[in-house]
């Protein structure tokens, strides 16, 4: 790191369990961020100053006046923008040192393998089961931990998927991909401003933590936040071995 890492990024170094060489595994890792909304904007946001080095913003959507309650990633002049382009100037603004690709489109297919291949480690900040299962399966695939995080009205949501330990569970082995899940979105059930900045802060913390090795992680466990009582609760999640998403790992 040069002087200028070391004084951007000082109070990091000075703790113990992260150092310069946790902070040194930030400034080397790739992160992909698949939605640069509610959950998006806050996780890029302390990824970016935390000093992640390459992170690739994904979003098809364009910023809308409605969107500012709680996207704290765009302004007033951004809306009309495309929301990875508003996102990466933002974050560009806030640390120039961090390399921030803009990719305007809904990421599926071969184009989702392949962005989650080139990633270390994957934010899931949208707010729709397809993508959320079409991103759990890329994960397995490619044996890359996923950071999951949703919020609607007062209520959030937020566990790991670390796909790189085979007793961890997918995404999939918890909500089974279904034709007879009831979609729910903000646009249509609203959502109380706070909740996303809780959820989307939580899942940088897990992504930092994960990328530089530091504490334990949420594997294993999904925490539920009731903002309205303000009541965290924390459930055990299991590998479903006949997941038919990922239960071929470890055979």
């Amino acid at each position: 790191m040069n002087d200028e890492q070391l004084l951007r990024y000082a109070r990091h170094i000075l703790l113990d369990e992260l150092g310069i060489e946790g902070q040194e595994k930030l400034l080397a890792a790739r992160v992909l961020i698949v939605g640069a909304g509610g959950l998006g904007s806050p996780a890029a946001l302390y990824l970016a100053t935390a000093g992640v080095g390459d992170i690739t913003l994904a979003d098809d959507d364009v910023v809308e006046l409605s969107n500012l309650q709680r996207q704290i990633l765009h302004t007033t002049a951004s809306v009309g923008r495309h929301k990875a382009e508003s996102g990466r100037d933002m974050l560009a603004a806030f640390n120039p040192q961090t390399q921030v690709h803009a990719r305007v489109e809904r990421l599926q297919g071969q184009a989702l393998s392949d962005a989650v291949a080139q990633a270390d480690l994957v934010l899931d900040c949208t707010d729709n089961f397809t993508t959320r299962h079409a991103i759990n399966r890329a994960c397995v695939q490619h044996r890359k931990p996923l950071v999951s995080g949703a919020a609607i009205r007062f209520d959030g949501q937020v566990s790991v998927y670390d796909l790189r330990d085979d007793r961890s569970p997918c995404y999939h082995c918890l909500f089974p991909e279904g034709d007879d899940v009831e979609e729910a979105n903000c646009a249509t059930m609203g959502v109380f401003a706070p909740v996303v900045g809780i959820i989307g802060s939580m899942q940088a913390a897990e992504a930092l933590k994960l990328l530089s090795g530091v504490g334990e992680s949420l594997s294993g466990r999904l925490l539920w936040l009731d903002v309205r009582t303000m009541q965290w609760r924390s459930v055990n999640v299991q590998r479903d071995p006949e997941c038919a998403v990922c239960g071929h790992r470890g055979q």
